[in-house]
């Protein structure tokens, strides 16, 4: 029976309509044997162009760039290399290593020269005579943050005194400007006494210089309602803004 069947394979059903026989047309058959091509077919990186320059040693030459070239051109240059190259793995990761040897080669460079410029200006310093060495004892450089806050609030103090300088005297903003001075040298120092002896120190200083400076100034270079007092005030108000800022 079994092998009647496949001897002649012919089958009725009415869900089928007419006989099927597989002798029927047998190019047909062959074609629906035949086996379809898919993508996993395709060998590994088939139609991905290939990074020319793999085997290239010098980084940059890798990226096509100069050695002066700017941080801007070296990013741009690989974002456009990954870009071209994308879905090549050995080009992509050697692009990618080339991008991080000169990132790296910039990055011990400007460490280097920071280190050089410190090491000199140290040198300078212990080579200089012992009254700048004393005179240096006293000077600090603090957080750029802290600069430009005292520096806006000094600056304020002279805008505020420019603008009431029809009204009255800066004598009220001057008193503010020291108190302010005084509290930022007390925070600094922690002690109050010297606190009132180096902003104090710097309201004199500045005072008798803005006297004896102002007068000298020709007179096209200042406002007409400017008077010498406030011009004064405001060679005080830097002689304060520098005495709570850098002296310890």
């Amino acid at each position: 029976m079994a092998s009647l069947c496949v001897s002649s394979p012919k089958f009725t059903t009415p869900f089928l309509g007419p006989k099927l026989s597989f002798h029927r047309n047998p190019k047909k058959t062959f074609a629906f044997v035949g086996r379809t091509r898919c993508a996993v077919d395709t060998p590994l990186g088939g139609n991905v162009p290939k990074f020319p320059r793999i085997r290239v040693w010098d980084p940059y030459k890798r990226l096509g760039v100069s050695r002066d070239a700017s941080e801007e051109e070296i990013w741009g240059s690989r974002n456009f290399l990954l870009q071209q190259y994308s879905g090549h793995e050995r080009s992509e990761e050697s692009i990618e290593a080339a991008f991080e040897k000169i990132l790296m080669a910039s990055f011990q460079y400007r460490k280097k020269t920071k280190i050089n410029l410190k090491t000199k200006l140290k040198k300078q310093v212990e080579e200089s005579p012992p009254w700048v060495k004393n005179l240096l004892s006293f000077v600090e450089l603090p957080p750029p943050d802290v600069i430009l806050r005292r520096l806006f609030l000094f600056a304020f103090m002279g805008g505020w005194s420019i603008m009431n300088s029809a009204e009255a005297g800066p004598a009220f903003q001057v008193a503010v400007s020291l108190a302010a001075c005084i509290y930022f040298l007390n925070e600094k120092t922690k002690s109050l006494g010297r606190a009132f002896i180096i902003g104090f120190g710097a309201l004199v200083t500045g005072w008798v210089c803005g006297s004896l400076l102002v007068p000298n100034i020709p007179s096209v270079l200042l406002h007409p309602t400017w008077t010498l007092e406030l011009v004064t005030s405001l060679v005080v108000y830097v002689f304060l803004f520098l005495g709570c800022t850098f002296l310890k």
